[in-house]
């Protein structure tokens, strides 16, 4: 799970890259937000991690669970009401984060594929 695992990073690296310097041009009116969902964009480097590292499911679902937040603080920010990143920056990052959630939807299913419920 390691080699598939840095791919992720790797990957989510791109997302980050992508979208750091869209969220900076936040305006600071909405300074909160901002604030929140940098935090939770970073946060999730160290969710993808502690997942790969600890080699549990419960890590790679809370990784996963972070990954649905910063689908929600996207589109959020995307809205027509506030339009505080345009629809094409969404778009592009919904699809680097698409990528990253299917890598880390595999290795959810490939590490729940054998267990057995009684």
């Amino acid at each position: 799970m390691n080699g598939s695992g840095l791919v992720v990073v790797e990957k989510y690296e791109t997302f980050l890259n992508y979208i750091y310097p869209v969220l900076q041009n936040i305006p600071r009116k909405h300074g909160i937000l901002k604030e929140k969902i940098i935090q939770c964009v970073f946060a999730q480097v160290e969710l993808l991690y502690k997942a790969i590292k600890s080699n549990h499911a419960s890590k790679l679902y809370e990784a996963d669970a972070n990954l649905a937040l910063i689908r929600f603080y996207l589109r959020f920010l995307a809205d027509k009401k506030r339009s505080l990143v345009s629809p094409k920056k969404h778009q592009v990052a919904s699809i680097y984060l698409a990528d990253v959630g299917k890598m880390v939807g595999a290795m959810i299913k490939g590490k729940t594929k054998y267990k057995k419920i009684y």
